[in-house]
C-alpha cells in the first residue's frame, strides 16, 4: 500500500490571487535582465493562457553576454524603455498567447510589478480588464491610462511608489 499524500489542510490553502501571484515570482526565475527580474501570467477563468518573463528577444545574445546597455548609459529606472535588448514580461506574454492563438480579451494580468506606461497601452488594447500586482513601478502616466481605460489594478502586497 502507497503512503498517503501530504495534503494541506483546506484553510491553508493559498488563495487564487496568492496562487497566481506566486506562480508569477517562479516565472519571474526565468529573467535575463540583469537590473530587474518581472513575471507575468495572463489568467481567464482561473486557468493560465500564458506567461512571460523580461529578457532579448528568442535566439539573441541575453544581457549577461552583452552587456546592459541601459547601464552602461546610466538610463534610470522608468525612463526611455526602447533603450533596451529586451522585452517586457507583460509583452511577452501577450506575444506568446499570440503565438499560440490564445485570445485574451478579458483576461487578469498578474505581474510581480507595475506595468510600464508601454506595457499598459498593449494591455489596454488587448482588453485586459484587470492587473493584479505585486509591487508598484514610478510611472504616473501608466497609472493615469490605466485609470482612464477603466482597467482596475489591485495591488496584491504593497503599494504605489
Amino acid at each position: 500500500m502507497s503512503e498517503p499524500l501530504d495534503v494541506p489542510h483546506p484553510e491553508s490553502r493559498p488563495s487564487w490571487d496568492d496562487y497566481f501571484l506566486e506562480i508569477t515570482k517562479l516565472v519571474a526565475k526565468r529573467s535575463t535582465c540583469l537590473r530587474r527580474a518581472v513575471g507575468a501570467i495572463l489568467v481567464k477563468d482561473k486557468r493560465i493562457i500564458a506567461t512571460g518573463y523580461n529578457g532579448v528577444p528568442r535566439g539573441l545574445r541575453h544581457c549577461s553576454e552583452t552587456g546592459c546597455l541601459r547601464a552602461k548609459l546610466n538610463i534610470p529606472s522608468g525612463t526611455r524603455h526602447e533603450i533596451c535588448r529586451g522585452l517586457h514580461a507583460e509583452q511577452n506574454a501577450i506575444v506568446q498567447a499570440a503565438v499560440h492563438g490564445t485570445p485574451i480579451e478579458g483576461a487578469t494580468l498578474y505581474c510581480t510589478t507595475q506595468p510600464c506606461v508601454i506595457c499598459s497601452k498593449m494591455l489596454i488594447n488587448a482588453g485586459i480588464r484587470q492587473i493584479k500586482i505585486e509591487t508598484g513601478y514610478p510611472d504616473e502616466l501608466s497609472l493615469e491610462m490605466l485609470r482612464e481605460a477603466k482597467i482596475e489594478l489591485i495591488y496584491l502586497k504593497g503599494e504605489p511608489l
